[in-house]
């Protein structure tokens, strides 16, 4: 199995919008006195009738109120409410919960299974083209769940490799990145955790190719995963896990051990 999927608007947001130009056309509205009443430009509104746009529960008011909906445009809300991950990482998500081990390496940023709330919110907050604030605040909650499942999956056994430059990039500030550091090293005495550094001139080639990771299923399936920033990829092929994990294998050679790396992260933030 591999699987794509590029990102595009909801069909829930397609699917509202079409509902509201229905209800206006019928109510004999036009789309510049719908949005004069709700305090929006003509374009933000055409956005959100064709559904590039979330509706917000403002203009879902108004509409339902000026095109005598009867409350049954504002009841969309409930079915906008911004999702915790991406669409396309829906299936790996769903891999993670259940994976009985978990293996990763991270070249250029924090694993999320290991951010706080501080770096998690600048990553997330930062995103181009700009998410609303109500999806930042959503996105960083289900990270930081996730990464709970590092204490109470006690059982299952964490590995992440990081690249220094990843703990050296100033995500969100100094003091975001040295509360981050920190967090690490509190992180990584965890028993069924170990965190290993992947310092500047090692494994140049193989390092540089992405992030990867790798997960055992409860049935002993073995997945692999890579994603970048507008796409990402689910392998369960033999050869394509193995490829993966071969890679990782390599990198993991050239990694300092796990008490050289808390030494390593330890001094990298005394630094800041």
């Amino acid at each position: 199995m591999s699987t794509e999927v590029n990102s595009q608007p909801p069909v829930a947001w397609r699917y509202c919008g079409s509902q509201i130009k229905m209800w206006r056309a019928e109510a004999g509205v036009g789309r510049d006195a719908l949005a004069k009443e709700a305090g929006y430009d003509y374009e933000y509104v055409k956005s959100m009738e064709n559904g590039r746009r979330r509706p917000t529960l403002r203009f879902l008011q108004i509409a339902d109120q000026v095109c005598g909906a009867g409350g049954k445009l504002v009841a969309a809300q409930e079915y906008l409410k911004p999702e915790p991950f991406p669409a396309r990482s829906h299936e790996f998500m769903a891999i993670e919960a259940e994976a009985i081990s978990f293996s990763c390496y991270e070249p250029l940023l924090i694993p999320g299974l290991l951010q706080t709330e501080a770096y998690a919110h600048a990553l997330i907050g930062g995103s181009s083209p700009p998410l609303d604030d109500e999806t930042v605040a959503e996105r960083v909650a289900a990270r930081l769940h996730r990464a709970e499942a590092l204490r109470r999956k006690a059982g299952v056994m964490y590995g992440f490799v990081i690249y220094e430059a990843a703990l050296r990039t100033n995500v969100g500030g100094i003091e975001v990145m040295r509360e981050q550091l920190q967090h690490i090293m509190e992180v990584g005495v965890l028993r069924n955790v170990s965190i290993q550094v992947l310092p500047f001139g090692r494994c140049s080639g193989v390092a540089l190719n992405g992030s990867i990771v790798l997960l055992e299923t409860p049935e002993h399936e073995h997945c692999g995963y890579i994603e970048a920033p507008e796409a990402s990829v689910l392998h369960s092929s033999p050869a394509k896990v193995s490829a993966l994990t071969q890679a990782h294998a390599m990198i993991r050679m050239h990694c300092l051990s796990v008490e050289e790396s808390a030494t390593f992260i330890r001094e990298v933030a005394e630094k800041r």
